[in-house]
């Protein structure tokens, strides 16, 4: 018989769910390979194989690569199989090979993962041989997803930090700013709010801002070379503090965004978030401190950990700073001046409110708020002549 070399048969691969959006370590994954040809034609081998490695590149001759998955089986084409010890695939009919095999378990496999120097990928591909051809290939990707428990005993421990800056007018003191933060635990989901106590300090003569943000921070490895990329994915901002006061967040929030999970296990791609609190310095450099997220998929249970982060934020907020260790004797905070008369204020522009960041399109500037000031009437008064009231002398 002979058989048409320019009629190729058709090789498609499916999952058993394709409906599924991910796979974690330690799962089944199984699927089907179908072939199909117009006319006969013969066929020496099917090979099903899946790999995931993580890459990286910086550049064109600086790249790296780490393999977290290899697999490979050879499918039985037996009810194919002519006598020349080749296989023959008739036309006009349909064949279906299954396959299935496990995932490494836990600690072997990291999340898939796509940024912007290097990404980390699944999949599983067929591979049809043909004698006097090249082979024919299908492939189909796959996403990994980790768990990540928030619920382990070191995310639920607190996080505090102290920090100060000397703040200077052309090589002369000008006083000071600091900020002490402090979150309950360190790790979050999706759609939680994160709850901030802080307090931020303003001794200098310059008006400053304080505000906070979630970042992430991107770091790929190649050849020893390591770039950074950081994005801010959300913000809240506080009051303007004037010269000489000091103001207070007592459980201020900010909600977690929708954000792929914390990527730790990988060894040349790792995502890492924080909360960055910072003070903004008009004529100076920001003062900020960063208190440590992880970003879980596993979301936070109050039961029964609400005693574990309790005890263990009672040694670690000694360790991590004194001014901060006993945020429950805070008193209440004092009333914010940029609330007094909030509809009546003359808006002075004074500085350009500007870090280059998306949080600052409120105001369009730094103003200084003068409240309009009410005097009382004057008491009600009239002419008396004394001399006319005097009672005469009676001589």
């Amino acid at each position: 018989m002979v058989l048409s070399a320019s009629h190729k048969p058709k090789v498609s691969l499916h999952l058993s769910d394709p409906s599924r959006s991910f796979y974690s370590s330690g799962d089944k994954l199984s699927g089907s390979v179908q072939l199909q040809a117009a006319q006969p034609c013969r066929l020496s081998g099917l090979r099903v194989s899946a790999a995931g490695c993580a890459h990286v590149q910086h550049r064109k001759n600086r790249s790296q690569e780490v393999e977290y998955l290899k697999y490979e089986e050879e499918l039985r084409l037996e009810e194919l199989l002519e006598k020349d010890g080749c296989f023959l695939l008739p036309a006009g009919k349909s064949f279906s090979f299954q396959f299935g095999f496990e995932l490494p378990p836990p600690g072997h496999l990291v999340s898939s993962y796509k940024g912007k120097f290097g990404y980390i990928r699944y999949y599983v591909r067929a591979e049809l041989d043909r004698p006097s051809h090249h082979a024919l290939h299908c492939e189909q990707e796959f996403e990994v997803e980790e768990p990540l428990d928030v619920n382990r005993p070191e995310l639920l421990a607190p996080a505090a930090c102290s920090k100060q800056k000397k703040v200077t007018c052309m090589f002369i003191p000008d006083g000071q700013v600091s900020i002490s933060a402090k979150i309950d635990r360190k790790g979050f989901c999706e759609g939680e709010e994160i709850s901030v106590n802080a307090k931020f300090e303003n001794t200098c003569s310059r008006i400053v801002v304080p505000k906070a943000a979630i970042v992430a921070k991107h770091s790929y490895v190649a050849d020893g070379h390591t770039k950074v990329s950081v994005q801010k994915l959300a913000a809240v901002r506080g009051n303007h503090i004037i010269s000489g006061m000091c103001d207070m967040w007592q459980g201020k929030t900010i909600r977690v965004p929708r954000l792929r999970p914390s990527l730790l296990g990988c060894d040349i791609i790792r995502v890492d978030y924080a909360l960055m609190i910072y003070l903004h310095i008009p004529g100076s450099e920001k003062l900020v401190l960063e208190l440590p997220l992880v970003i879980g998929t596993v979301p936070f249970s109050a039961v029964g950990s609400r005693t574990s982060s309790m005890s263990s934020g009672a040694g670690s907020l000694g360790s991590q700073g004194g001014s901060v260790s006993s945020w429950s004797s805070f008193p209440s905070a004092p009333p914010s001046y940029s609330n007094i008369h909030r509809d009546l204020r003359v808006r002075t522009p004074l500085l350009l409110d500007y870090d280059g960041a998306e949080d600052d399109e409120e105001d369009g500037g730094l103003v200084m708020k003068a409240p309009e000031r009410f005097y009382a009437p004057p008491p009600a008064y009239r002419e008396v002549d004394d001399a006319a009231n005097k009672p005469e002398n009676v001589s």
